[in-house]
């Protein structure tokens, strides 16, 4: 017995301008695996649509009234979130304070807002999956550059260290160097269908969503691709 049609993304809208709004609901509703669900026009407004109408990717501009993109993605897909959206923060601001604040208030992605369609698209695809949305060199550039400024929480590396087992630490290097799959397969020598299981093991035992708040806590602890 054959699976049927999957439901399409649903897809909440949220920037202050009423043109950037409707652009992305054109494109977006223009998807075959795409339903937009509402458009909101501040923070607030954002929160209240997003727990009402409980959509699986919301688009997230940062300026906005009222509250901020980056209040509101920390209302709705923080730690003390339940059952958070995928949230994908979309902005003109190309600023790394901007990029590390979303990463750390939950967000799954970033793009810009002259990205082409095609891509933004597929971000929300991507973060949909469950996947995080910032290239490799990115990653690694933005959360290196504020490596400095964390605080791991007291124990929180041996946390880390004594609930993996050492190949699945030796992935969670890995992983918090930006590596796919495939790139790690080739490093450890394993195929990629394998690192793929590490992976959601590793997500799984530390409490994570996704690779992006492995990248996070790995820099966080000390453990980003360095012995010990």
């Amino acid at each position: 017995m054959s699976e049927g049609p999957r439901p399409p993304i649903r897809v909440l809208v949220c920037d202050d301008q009423a043109l950037v709004r409707a652009g992305y609901a054109t494109i977006f509703s223009a998807q075959h695996d795409m339903e937009v669900v509402g458009e909101a026009e501040n923070g607030h407004e954002a929160v209240r649509l997003a727990r009402r109408l409980r959509p699986d990717v919301v688009v997230m501009d940062i300026r906005m009234p009222l509250l901020d993109g980056i209040q509101a993605t920390l209302r709705l897909a923080g730690p003390d979130a339940e059952d958070p959206p995928r949230v994908l923060v979309v902005t003109t601001f190309n600023v790394d304070a901007y990029v590390y604040d979303a990463f750390k208030a939950g967000a799954s992605g970033f793009l810009l807002k002259d990205s082409p369609p095609a891509e933004l698209v597929g971000g929300i695809r991507t973060v949909a999956r469950g996947d995080a949305l910032v290239a490799p060199a990115v990653t690694r550039h933005l959360i290196g550059h504020h490596a400095e400024h964390l605080r791991p929480a007291s124990g929180e590396r041996s946390a880390v260290t004594g609930a993996l087992t050492p190949r699945e630490l030796e992935v969670f290097r890995q992983v918090a160097q930006g590596l796919s799959n495939a790139e790690i397969a080739a490093v450890l020598f394993i195929t990629p269908e394998t690192v793929k299981t590490y992976v959601s093991r590793i997500l799984a035992k530390l409490g994570l969503r996704d690779r992006v708040q492995a990248v996070v806590l790995a820099h966080r602890t000390g453990l980003a691709g360095h012995p010990g």
